[in-house]
């Protein structure tokens, strides 16, 4: 059977008076969140952080998408009223990247290379 995994890339900016606070959500996700996660059909879900200059932080997440209408679990997923309440804690600590597309936070990325 063919593998049907996607794999995404994503960047955006975070705020470097607000970075602390960030890594500090991030050391525990809260049950839902993550519970909502899984059920929208993301896995191997990951978020790196670097600072690319002086006081320029740039956010980079990994994950894979197992099911097939990403569209529809990413509409669940803004739906799911935990999750929102978990974007209302981290957006203020982020912004997007200035090239980022209308609407979007998390820049999506174009794959270059794979390899299992």
């Amino acid at each position: 059977m063919a593998d049907t995994t996607k794999r995404y890339g994503m960047v955006l900016s975070l705020k470097p008076d607000r970075a602390a606070e960030y890594k500090k959500l991030h050391e525990s996700v809260w049950p839902g969140v993550l519970k909502t996660i899984r059920g929208c059909n993301i896995v191997n879900y990951s978020i790196y952080m670097k600072e690319v200059e002086e006081g320029k932080l740039l956010l980079f997440s990994y994950f894979e998408y197992n099911g097939s209408d990403f569209e529809a679990d990413m509409r669940e997923m803004a739906a799911d009223p935990v999750t929102q309440e978990w974007w209302d804690v981290c957006v203020p600590c982020v912004e997007a990247v200035p090239n980022a597309g209308d609407g979007e936070l998390w820049a999506n990325m174009e794959e270059l290379f794979h390899t299992d």
